[in-house]
């Protein structure tokens, strides 16, 4: 979302996160507006690790037409956001904000509406949540491999895969088969990286809605982020975008329509291989260990100049093209000021 602090001409880019659960700024962002931040001692809760926070207090904040007082916001760091999107991430907005009004999210047409509380009349052909909100959202769903477990996650439209379940959960609940083939991966957010497992489960059903065969990170939930066995983990946007939805948190009404993206495939590409937009470039990250992108030679801190004759630095588009399961990958990359060209095939985790 596009927002700006009253008093500074700068319009910011803002990510919606039902899993935040306050108002934030990037530290570069605050430093450049030169806001004044007071430290604190309260703390701040990531899969990375806790940290202490610094807030601007007291500002307003400009979204479209509504203008919203009193804000606090608390500062972090959020230049490995910046790097995964390939633009810049000023701020993060969660339930400071969307516990004041209610969010109209239409994946289809690109728009989000923002209307005072009260009553609004649901679409016909969706289907009608009553989550438990304290702060953050928490949704009980169904998920089955080599058997069927209920538990409770984490409504997560800030979280770009389709589903995060901890170590403790899957231990616990013995949910995947014994033999399961599990892939690194090197997952980013707020609070930095962390190293992760994948794999693909058979069947989440979220209310009356059922998705099979759903790609999931594996994590070791070592700063308890989902007060398990309170959580088993989060369901996150690559999921929760194929539905138009109505977010009214005075009400406890989360209201989902199937959309466009309902039948979207979903991603089982593994190449090993992450990309980040830093300084104007696209630089390879982490290489995980064993995958295709490290069999071929890549190494992090690659530069890369083109993949499949794609030579902008459009990270979108390159990263997509990643992502073509079973298909051969030809990448340029500059080393040590010296041209490199690698080959390999992406594999599939299904």
């Amino acid at each position: 979302m596009h927002g700006q602090l009253i008093g500074y001409p700068d319009t910011l880019n803002f990510i919606l996160d039902t899993g935040s659960g306050g108002i934030s700024l990037d530290s570069t962002t605050a430093q450049y507006l030169k806001l004044k931040s007071v430290p604190s001692d309260r703390t701040i809760r990531t899969i990375t690790g806790i940290r202490l926070v610094s807030f601007v207090n007291n500002q307003r904040l400009k979204l479209g037409s509504i203008t919203i007082d009193s804000l606090d916001f608390h500062i972090n760091n959020y230049d490995i956001l910046t790097a995964v999107y390939g633009e810049r991430v000023d701020g993060i907005i969660g339930y400071s904000i969307l516990k004041k009004f209610i969010f109209k999210i239409d994946y289809d047409s690109l728009k989000i509406e923002i209307f005072s509380k009260g009553t609004l009349k649901y679409p016909k052909g969706g289907f009608l949540f009553r989550p438990l909100i304290s702060t953050l959202p928490i949704q009980p769903v169904r998920v089955r491999d080599s058997k069927t477990v209920q538990s409770r996650f984490l409504y997560d439209i800030g979280a770009g895969l389709c589903l995060m379940l901890s170590t403790d959960f899957i231990e616990d609940s013995m949910l995947l088969y014994k033999k399961k083939k599990f892939y690194t991966k090197e997952a980013e957010g707020p609070g930095g990286r962390i190293k992760m497992k994948m794999t693909v489960i058979k069947e989440i059903k979220i209310g009356p809605y059922h998705f099979r065969n759903i790609p999931v990170y594996i994590f070791k939930d070592e700063y308890n982020v989902t007060s398990y066995p309170f959580l088993g983990g989060l369901i996150g946007n690559e999921i929760l975008r194929r539905f138009n939805c109505i977010l009214n948190y005075e009400r406890r009404d989360f209201y989902l329509t199937p959309n466009s993206h309902f039948q979207d495939p979903f991603d089982y590409s593994y190449s090993g291989v992450e990309l980040y937009f830093i300084n104007g470039q696209i630089i390879i990250g982490d290489v995980a260990a064993g995958s295709p992108g490290e069999i071929a030679g890549l190494e992090e801190g690659d530069v890369v100049i083109s993949i499949n004759k794609i030579f902008n630095q459009n990270l979108t588009q390159l990263k997509a093209a990643l992502q073509s399961t079973n298909d051969k990958v030809k990448i340029i990359v500059r080393r040590d000021k010296e041209l490199k060209v690698f080959e390999f095939k992406v594999r599939s985790i299904f």
